[in-house]
């Protein structure tokens, strides 16, 4: 990982999604956690404010070391304690059903082996157990999409890996049968970079 993905990108990611359209959607999306969290792509640490006040305590994983710095001042800013672990959401170290909920924001779209990752939230979260997810991904217009899928290898170089062309709503549903989701583009945002699924995927175990 070089000096761009570890110094350069963090600090345009941070600039980026600091955007106050992108706080309402977190707000939204977060206020329904509960219990034991984890938080893949924990990235700058943008999530932290709107946890619920009940939650004092989440586990996160984050492949890229530079986001650290940025994400320990929100930390220590922060009322709830953040166990940092350096490495990809596509092989947890946690037992089966440890988690009552993921989280992801925005990270789906970067990670290399996203059917793995999205198999792994699955594994370690407790029956019953949700999975908060926010992403970008592709669009619903088929004449975006074709923009999207020619745009993804110059956006994979520019954004550390991030695809504008997954459809998460099938990739989730690869692991997960009970979802909920919202799929929307936020007003003066472009369909191409910012055609967002916002959902919660219970796991139903089988009996």
């Amino acid at each position: 990982m070089g000096f761009y993905s570890q110094v350069i990108f963090p600090r345009l990611l941070d600039w980026s999604m600091s955007d106050p359209v992108f706080a309402k959607y977190r707000q939204e999306l977060l206020k329904d956690v509960t219990g034991e969290v984890l938080e893949i792509g924990f990235g700058t640490g943008l999530n932290l404010a709107y946890y619920p006040q009940h939650i004092r305590k989440i586990t996160t994983v984050d492949v890229n070391p530079g986001m650290n710095a940025l994400a320990q001042k929100r930390i220590d800013e922060s009322g709830i304690k953040v166990e940092k672990l350096l490495l990809s959401g596509e092989n947890l170290p946690m037992s089966d059903n440890t988690f009552d909920s993921v989280v992801s924001t925005w990270t789906l779209c970067s990670i290399a082996n996203v059917e793995q990752a999205i198999k792994e939230v699955y594994r370690v979260l407790k029956p019953d157990g949700k999975f908060f997810f926010l992403e970008h991904g592709l669009s619903d217009q088929p004449k975006v999409q074709v923009w999207q899928n020619r745009l993804t290898p110059i956006q994979k170089v520019i954004a550390d890996g991030c695809h504008l062309n997954r459809n998460m709503q099938q990739l989730v549903a690869k692991s997960f049968d009970d979802i909920k989701l919202e799929r929307f583009t936020p007003e003066k945002l472009p369909d191409v970079m910012a055609h967002m699924y916002k959902g919660c995927a219970t796991k139903k175990v089988q009996h």
